[in-house]
């Protein structure tokens, strides 16, 4: 596991759930704009916080899965919201400024009118899944007039898996959370193969519980059948 994130882990060790989502929340909201700091694990982080017990062995205060999940949610999803908005406000021209000016460098403007032009508003749903070229997409997503409802139809619907499945992932494999961060950090690819993995697991579990509380159901008739003879 790479050294900043066990220094990460260290750091929020000893602080409750709500600092450590808010962190999270302001962290990603950061990201939507451009800051050069890995999306996912900050999302596989405020998961294994979530898990992770405090240094005495006590529960994390303020800790639930699903907070983390809303939170990282609403985190991601308003970041993207402002950078779709800047480009639809302010165009191109927003590029020429720091700190947005290393965004469009080497080229990555074009490509990313490119990228919409040929393959039209889905390409939102997709970019969800690159980092390093997912704000300019969404700002240029802004210029090119798209409007807005199915700009977050298509992004939200990539949050809506990418963002529970890195969370879940995180804090229900809390004790495999390295090879959690190397799955996700293996390949661009990633996040897919992550949100593939959580939603057959839960999946999977939910089926097992069903049948279980069907073998006992069928149990308890039987045995209730020779009483009532």
């Amino acid at each position: 596991m790479e050294g900043w994130i066990t220094e990460a882990i260290d750091f929020f060790a000893t602080m409750d759930a709500a600092t450590i989502y808010g962190v999270g929340f302001t962290v990603l909201l950061l990201c939507g704009l451009g800051l050069p700091v890995p999306e996912d694990i900050t999302l596989l982080l405020m998961g294994y916080m979530t898990y992770q017990t405090m240094p005495d062995g006590s529960p994390r205060p303020h800790a639930a899965v699903w907070v983390a999940v809303v939170v990282g949610l609403a985190g991601v999803l308003i970041g993207d919201a402002f950078m779709f908005f800047l480009g639809r406000h302010f165009g191109v021209r927003l590029l020429e400024r720091w700190p947005f000016s290393s965004m469009g460098a080497n080229g990555r403007l074009e490509r990313a009118r490119r990228f919409l032009r040929r393959n039209g508003p889905k390409v939102l749903f997709s970019a969800r899944f690159m980092p390093g070229v997912r704000s300019i997409v969404f700002l240029t997503s802004g210029t090119l007039g798209i409007r807005y409802p199915v700009f977050l139809f298509y992004d939200g619907l990539a949050a809506l898996l990418s963002v529970p499945a890195l969370v879940l992932a995180a804090w229900y494999w809390g004790a495999q959370f390295d090879r959690v961060v190397a799955k996700a950090r293996a390949a661009e690819s990633g996040l897919l193969v992550i949100i593939l993995i959580v939603i057959g697991a839960f999946v999977v579990k939910h089926l097992l519980t069903k049948r279980r509380a069907r073998i006992d159901t069928e149990e308890g008739a039987a045995k209730i059948a020779p009483d009532a003879e």
